[in-house]
């Protein structure tokens, strides 16, 4: 777990905690060919370690495959998702920018295609326009068509996508928060929009400042950012309390316990900056 991810659970732990919530947590598992061994015990470990308590079980999304299908099989019945044939260097070679990276033309929309191996499953846009209100960043207003197009819910390999999989099981834990990094504001229309034609409702969003290394790149595993040294929690905990904006206590603090109290009693959303920021 790097400076980051900290940051992120902190914010989420400290939002949750000080309006007397709950805070899950969650391994979204659904890429095996990616997964590291170990690596979801040892983000676990290192929360028990930093003294973060959450409530209920850990959940897996990677047990929840039938939920999923459940919910694809739903869109496409609906009329609302359909089946694509079209490679990722076919739509890049469409040449449509977007929000995050190249946007699916619509080659097979309205296309009636036959359900076969290495095909995927997108989910409409047209002429949708998403907004929201983000209790961190404002107004968010989308045109889902234009700035993402119809957008892969399960991939041709049949692995679901990040996007469908967190609304599902958002709605099925009951999350009516969700407080998260500045990298997944672009996702949130697209959560929505699924929300809004699976019949579920929208919780409410907040997205933290990421952080950046030295140039300019939000810290990440895949670039390997050095992790927090569980050997000295509260140095990395005193750290992403003051990069959330956060004054941080007047006198040395010896102990988690006496951390996470201060940081409870002190915590102020309202002094969270807005935007990225550098380590």
């Amino acid at each position: 777990m790097h400076l980051g991810s900290l940051v992120a659970a902190l914010g989420s732990y400290l939002e949750a905690r000080s309006r007397n919530g709950r805070w899950l947590v969650r391994v979204e598992d659904l890429d095996p060919p990616r997964e590291v061994p170990g690596a979801a015990d040892q983000i676990l470990s290192a929360l028990d370690a930093f003294g973060f308590e959450w409530d209920g079980s850990v959940q897996f999304q990677s047990r929840r495959q039938a939920a999923y299908d459940e919910a694809i099989e739903t869109l496409l019945s609906g009329g609302f998702a359909y089946l694509c044939e079209c490679s990722r260097k076919e739509v890049a070679r469409a040449g449509i920018p977007g929000a995050e990276g190249p946007v699916y033309p619509g080659t097979c929309r309205g296309t009636a295609l036959k359900k076969r191996q290495r095909r995927s499953v997108r989910v409409l846009t047209q002429g949708c326009r998403i907004g929201f209100t983000d209790r961190l960043q404002g107004k968010i207003v989308q045109a889902l068509e234009q700035h993402i197009g119809d957008f892969v819910i399960c991939r041709a390999d049949g692995l679901t996508a990040y996007q469908l999989a967190v609304v599902v099981d958002d709605a099925w834990q009951g999350i009516t928060d969700v407080v998260r990094g500045l990298d997944l504001l672009q996702s949130t229309p697209r959560q929505i929009h699924l929300q809004r034609l699976l019949g579920l409702q929208s919780p409410r969003y907040a997205h933290l400042p990421l952080v950046l290394d030295n140039a300019g790149r939000k810290l990440s595993k895949q670039d390997r950012a050095a992790p927090v040294r569980q050997e000295d929690p509260l140095r990395a905990l005193l750290t992403a309390y003051r990069f959330l904006g956060q004054t941080a206590p007047p006198e040395p603090i010896g102990t988690l316990r006496e951390f996470w109290q201060w940081s409870l009693e002190h915590w102020d959303p309202s002094r969270i900056p807005r935007h990225t920021t550098s380590d």
